[in-house]
């Protein structure tokens, strides 16, 4: 893009679109719910048309596209007050917002880029309200949606980009402990993206001692190895979650052996199921459990138990005491008693 056109641009979102020329709101024609993060807008709309290095007007059918978030634009209904920060995020979409939002929210004057120094002498007045930040569009949409106290759940953002915006909040004076509450916008979103990186979540969690983001995230980590955990993990979630991760595996694996491991309590002889039926079950009831528990994980499936242990009941053939038996243990060790 030439020099001039960049002009021409910055003039166009310090301005805002031209009365009656807003851009179109229309969704491409796609099966995927997600919506855009921005739109894009044609330079024909800048007040200034581009012009080319040597001051000619550009060749006619000639346009330059930049792009304006669908949430933060100009217009926007998002506080009574007119936006007066644009920001620039790393991938050139700009995000009108408010300084008073912002500078509301952080403890730090927003890593002490707000309110917006003096400019220098050499940069255009058109740009001396913008400004631009180290991150992609996604990240910043939705770090600018948990300050607006708004879900970005609906842009269905990948793990990497909610990861980026948690590890963000502390260096724009985002307190953690708010921003990751159970009633913060935030919250929900980093649950329901958990499953693609769990262990990274919970490294954050146990970083800021996010107790109540931990417990249910490491619902997800049952089938993670431990010996593929790295020492940057390690190190970032810290001795005490690194405690409760390996007691989270070894103490599921030894409860299991627990339950798995006595036989079955014997009942009072029956016609049908004597003395010596039931030293048949213990005797299977044992083999079984060994089988289990011999590579038993920490994600064992109450379904490969049940399909392990539920044919002993045929050891126990009486229908009023067959619950003393081996369907009684497996309801037993279902419910975790």
């Amino acid at each position: 893009m030439e020099a001039s056109e960049w002009d021409s641009i910055l003039q166009f979102v310090s301005d805002g679109p031209a009365q009656g020329s807003a851009p179109s709101t229309n969704k491409p024609t796609s099966s995927i719910a997600r919506p855009p993060l921005s739109r894009s807008v044609s330079a024909a709309q800048i007040p200034t048309p581009p012009t080319s290095v040597h001051g000619t007007p550009a060749e006619e059918g000639e346009q330059t596209m930049i792009s304006v978030s669908t949430t933060f634009f100009p217009g926007s209904d998002l506080d009574v007050l007119p936006t007066d920060l644009i920001i620039l995020s790393s991938d050139s979409v700009f995000f009108y917002v408010h300084t008073h939002k912002i500078l509301a929210a952080s403890t730090n004057s927003f890593n002490s880029l707000l309110p917006l120094k003096e400019q220098e002498q050499d940069q255009p007045d058109e740009a001396g309200n913008i400004l631009p930040l180290q991150h992609d569009s996604i990240v910043l949409n939705i770090l600018l949606h948990t300050i607006y106290g708004m879900s970005a759940a609906h842009y269905a953002p990948g793990a990497g980009a909610v990861i980026a915006t948690v590890e963000s909040l502390e260096k724009y004076g985002l307190p953690v402990q708010t921003y990751l509450a159970p009633s913060s916008p935030l919250y929900p979103l980093i649950l329901g993206t958990a499953p693609q990186a769990p262990i990274e979540f919970y490294a954050i969690a146990g970083a800021y001692d996010l107790h109540h983001l931990a417990i249910p995230i490491s619902s997800f980590l049952l089938s993670y190895s431990l010996a593929s955990l790295t020492d940057e993990l390690a190190v970032k979630m810290g001795s005490l979650y690194l405690k409760r991760l390996f007691y989270l595996h070894l103490g599921r694996v030894e409860a299991l052996k627990r339950l798995l491991l006595p036989p079955p309590q014997p009942h009072v002889p029956t016609p049908n199921c004597d003395f010596a039926e039931q030293k048949r079950l213990t005797r299977a009831w044992a083999l079984a459990s060994a089988y289990l528990a011999w590579d038993v994980r920490p994600d064992l499936s109450t379904h490969a138990i049940e399909a392990a242990l539920r044919p002993l009941g045929d050891y126990c053939p009486a229908t009023n005491v067959s619950s003393s038996c081996a369907n009684g243990s497996i309801t037993w060790l279902h419910s975790g008693q």
